[in-house]
């Protein structure tokens, strides 16, 4: 390590540089090469930490930024020079500017605002992932439910950007919400939508009705019981989240709403039976819907695990649904009946897990269609009983875009 060059000349309107400023380097990890910058408006003045490429990389002057698109410019990686070291290198505390000179002679200055909020630290990376990158989900129990459980006015959403954030937070935190006090009108989950940023539309169309039907394609469509599920594994762009508007109630005692966080069972697979959990993370099953919605034909096929998990092993989807699950098994011979007790503890322990509740007309029922597993107990269909249900989705991409755009506003407010 050694400190600022002391025989960099002065720059009018700069400070020289302070030992606040060093350049790491080291001839056998040549890749930890960084600059580190004492922030002088934290606690404690901590230092910032940047890798020299990234530095580079991430240039802000007309050459190598656009800022009407806030992008960079692609011609530095026509021909990326990864060998490019730092030449001279000072800080103006006065305007807060980090100025930086290149071995391949170009120039860049970096606001050390703009550096704050990009700093490399364990904690401000953790920060930003949990805060605004995406929320931490917070798992739950079935005997945790009522505990996490939420409720929002219908009217407050519509009206409220405040009411929006809440909710949408609170969605990707726990994974459901409930909103209540919708008109019983159709286009109650347009409405919604709208606010968020706009519809899902799938083989079935935008909004769907779930009501029981003669001769149905669809095992949702029957007023026999339906088993715990998350909607469509059979896409390979799942839809992320679900929303069902209740327009009428069957009164007969069943209709019931079930729900289990699934990602809650994984945790338990996870500890108590990891060889299991390690089956449903590894085996993929084939998922499927043929039939037809009015006049369109469909075949979807997309084969994934059951328990998906990102590269640093954190879950992101849950595919589960035995109607949908396709008598294709295209994997060897013995990974075949570890995978059937393994998915047999899973499907055992979400119903453990479950709780139940039943929703009322007007009530809006929305959940993660990555994370949890929903159903409902069978019931008594007549002309007089009647259970009707309308249903949308909504992708994960527009939520997060609209909970960051709403963020934005509130912080700059």
């Amino acid at each position: 390590m050694f400190q600022a060059d002391p025989q960099l000349s002065r720059v009018p309107g700069r400070r020289q540089p302070k030992p606040e400023l060093d350049l790491k380097t080291a001839s056998k990890q040549d890749h930890l090469r960084m600059v580190i910058v004492m922030d002088h408006q934290s606690p404690g003045k901590l230092d910032m930490q940047f890798p020299d490429i990234w530095l580079r990389d991430n240039c802000r002057c007309g050459e190598c930024f656009l800022p009407q698109t806030m992008s960079r410019l692609p011609q530095l990686w026509n021909n990326l020079d990864t060998s490019v070291r730092v030449q001279q290198h000072s800080v103006d505390l006065d305007q807060e500017i980090l100025y930086i000179t290149w071995s391949d002679g170009h120039a860049s200055q970096y606001p050390l605002a703009w550096l704050r909020v990009r700093d490399f630290s364990l904690a401000n990376r953790t920060r930003y992932l949990s805060d605004f990158y995406r929320p931490e989900p917070r798992h739950w129990s079935g005997t945790d439910f009522e505990h996490i459980r939420r409720e929002f006015q219908y009217r407050d959403l519509l009206a409220s950007d405040e009411a929006l954030l809440e909710w949408l937070d609170h969605l990707a935190v726990y994974g459901v919400a409930l909103i209540k006090q919708a008109p019983l009108e159709f286009d109650v989950l347009r409405r919604l939508c709208n606010r968020v940023g706009f519809m899902r539309r799938t083989t079935y169309g935008d909004e769907f009705s779930v009501r029981a039907q003669p001769g149905a394609s669809n095992y949702a469509y029957l007023a026999a019981p339906l088993p715990l599920h998350t909607d469509m594994p059979y896409f390979e762009y799942k839809p992320g989240v679900t929303l069902l508007h209740t327009l009428e109630q069957s009164d007969s005692p069943g209709g019931v709403n079930l729900l289990t966080d699934a990602y809650h069972v994984a945790d338990l697979m996870r500890e108590r039976y990891p060889e299991q959990f390690r089956v449903l993370c590894q085996t993929s099953v084939d998922w499927a819907d043929i039939g037809h919605d009015g006049e369109l034909e469909f075949h979807n096929i997309w084969r994934a695990p059951v328990i998906n998990l990102d590269a640093e092993g954190r879950y992101v989807r849950i595919n589960h649904s035995i109607p949908q699950r396709d008598s294709h098994f295209t994997v060897p011979l013995e990974q075949v009946r570890p995978w059937y007790e393994a998915m047999a503890l899973f499907v055992r322990l979400a119903h453990e897990e479950a709780c139940s509740f039943k929703t009322t007309p007007g009530d809006v029922l929305t959940f993660n269609n990555l994370r949890l597993v929903h159903g409902r107990t069978g019931y008594d269909d007549t002309d007089r009983n009647v259970r009707h249900i309308v249903g949308a989705f909504i992708d994960w991409d527009i939520v997060y875009s609209r909970l960051r755009v709403l963020r934005n506003a509130k912080s700059i407010s």
